[in-house]
């Protein structure tokens, strides 16, 4: 309880919040790699997901892919890439997104996926071409799945952004990494909590929008019973109506 006690005190010393080595930066530069890696991986999974998701085509490869792009060991990529593109942040940048691309490739295609067929096929029937279907009915009632890929995906780089610290010198790894060499848990407890704290927060913002994203009329991961009650009035228990009383 004293570390965890001590490391909440690391993190609110005023030394330690400030300065250009302070926690803001290194949060700052945490942040930095998280999105910029999810954008990049935006821009390459989701169109490729929705066109799966559209055509039903290539979807084996692209389940097969994703699976093995989770497989692929962070730090080893980091290492590899540091090596051949050299110091600095690209090499984590590259690993970040290597890691988001699966959670935004498969949310995208299995957004699209599970819309009702029978939507699709009504909106076919009112003459909209392939791309107006894409555009106007599969991507606005698929749109809560994909920002789950996509919190899915920040979720997973912001906490792995601290090896960035092995080919970058940044980010919150630091503050784990100085902890370890000098044996100071404070640090390495309070940087922990920092990263857990990032993570939770950024959980609750996409949580939040995924459930603001839920197009009018469809209610995601609940059954509602929409069945109407009858207007008659029940039947009235009790003893039978004789004849002639």
């Amino acid at each position: 309880m004293d570390l965890f006690l001590n490391g909440f005190a690391w993190i609110f010393d005023p030394a330690h919040l400030n300065g250009p080595g302070g926690i803001w930066v290194r949060i700052a530069e945490q942040l930095s790699y998280t999105f910029g890696a999810v954008a990049i991986a935006a821009i390459i999974a989701i169109p490729l997901g929705l066109w799966i998701g559209h055509t039903g085509r290539g979807r084996d490869i692209a389940v097969l892919s994703s699976g093995g792009l989770r497989a692929l060991p962070s730090l080893g990529l980091l290492i590899i890439f540091a090596l051949g593109i050299g110091i600095g942040f690209k090499a984590p940048l590259l690993t970040f997104v290597i890691l988001a691309i699966p959670s935004l490739l498969s949310g995208a295609y299995a957004g699209v996926e599970a819309v009702d067929r029978r939507t699709v096929d009504a909106a076919r029937a009112q003459g909209m071409t392939e791309w107006q279907v894409l555009t106007n009915v599969e991507l606005p009632l698929g749109l809560p799945l994909l920002i789950g890929g996509i919190r899915s995906g920040v979720l997973q780089v912001v906490a792995t952004a601290t090896l960035a610290y092995f080919a970058s010198g940044g980010a919150l790894g630091v503050f784990i990494n100085e902890g370890l060499k000098t044996r100071d848990y404070s640090e390495l407890i309070g940087a922990s909590i920092v990263v857990t704290a990032l993570a939770l927060v950024l959980e609750g913002i996409f949580a939040l929008l995924q459930r603001l994203f839920v197009p009018r009329g469809v209610t995601a991961g609940q059954v509602t019973d929409v069945r109407s009650r009858s207007a008659r009035p029940r039947a009235v228990v009790g003893s039978p109506i004789q004849e002639g009383k």
